[in-house]
């Protein structure tokens, strides 16, 4: 049985992930700090249904805690980790920037140590996109260069890929980064878009939306994104013979290390993601259009062709369908 560490179970992605993975026979422990960021019953609900299966152990626990993550590391002795864990929202970053420092960097920190001292088959751990940050070309390709982040947030997500190529090069230890793209789904946060949008309209609370609604995303399901997480860890880089890298591959010249975009390559207006949240709720928004906000970026696509080529796998879950699978979530959950 193998052996998985996701740090962030209690969280959104983590906790897919998580599910996916019990639900196919791998023994997981998970490792949260269950913060108050968010809604702390909605975290501990996502940590009891993963409970429920007896190959599912967790410590509840900060990575800025090297003590008890190095004991977690030596009880459960991983093969594969997944570091999903992270103080996650950008706009939260304008406010509270030292926190992205202390978990997101010290913590991942904390995670590759770990990982170099156990020896693990494979570390894969989560950026985002917006490292792309000012970048205009699109659709995002890993191979381009990225060196423009726009909030401290995706700046700490930046400073962790290149962490990571720091130690598969000096280690030998194989790591993946991915980038995720707008991801959504039922048990999602209440920061992200879909939620709020959803919990403001069956309200009759107002809807902020921003760069009056010039804005586009490559918004992706999470049971995609899971799925691809899956595949990638068996898709293990390895250090090329004479710094050989295959045209596309992100793969680095000098290390067993990758960067892959995970989205569904498909850009969506925002107006048209509101217009069919209003069509699965049966009630229209009150619309209040903004401007830009300070840190954001007007559009964001995938460009998936590496995910493709690694796994054989393009996340496609229409937008129309993961917004109605959410909606249903939403209404069972909070009774609405």
């Amino acid at each position: 049985m193998r052996r998985v560490l996701i740090t962030g179970t209690a969280g959104f992605i983590g906790f897919h992930l998580a599910k996916r993975l019990l639900s196919e026979g791998f023994q997981v422990h998970g490792y949260d700090a269950v913060t108050d960021y968010y809604d702390v019953n909605l975290k501990n609900r996502r940590h009891a249904m993963l409970e429920e299966n007896p190959n599912f152990s967790v410590t509840i626990g900060r990575l800025e805690d090297m003590e008890l993550l190095t004991k977690t590391f030596d009880d459960f002795q991983p093969q594969i980790v997944v570091h999903l864990a992270a103080q996650a929202g950008v706009r939260h970053s304008l406010e509270f920037p030292r926190t992205y420092v202390d978990s997101n960097i010290v913590g991942t920190f904390n995670v590759m140590e770990n990982a170099r001292r156990q020896k693990i088959d494979h570390l894969l751990m989560a950026s985002t996109s917006s490292v792309y940050g000012a970048n205009e070309d699109m659709p995002f390709i890993e191979t381009e260069k990225a060196d423009t982040q726009l909030t401290i947030y995706s700046a700490s997500k930046k400073a962790t890929e290149s962490m990571g190529h720091s130690y598969a090069h000096l280690y030998d230890l194989p790591v993946t980064m991915f980038r995720f793209f707008s991801v959504y789904g039922t048990w999602g946060r209440p920061d992200l878009a879909l939620f709020l949008f959803v919990d403001a309209i069956l309200d009759g609370r107002p809807i902020n939306i921003f760069n009056n609604g010039e804005m586009a995303r490559d918004f992706t399901y999470v049971d995609d994104l899971v799925r691809a997480i899956q595949l990638l860890m068996d898709a293990v880089p390895v250090r090329p013979e004479d710094r050989v890298v295959p045209e596309g591959d992100s793969l680095s010249p000098v290390a067993p290390y990758r960067i892959v975009n995970i989205g569904n390559s498909e850009q969506i207006r925002l107006l048209d993601f509101i217009e069919e949240i209003e069509k699965c709720l049966g009630q229209k928004a009150i619309r209040n259009y903004m401007g830009m906000q300070t840190g954001d970026v007007p559009a964001a696509w995938a460009d998936t062709s590496l995910l493709r080529r690694l796994t054989g796998y393009q996340p496609k879950t229409d937008y129309r369908d993961g917004i109605a699978r959410f909606v249903e979530w939403f209404r069972d959950y909070y009774q609405k």
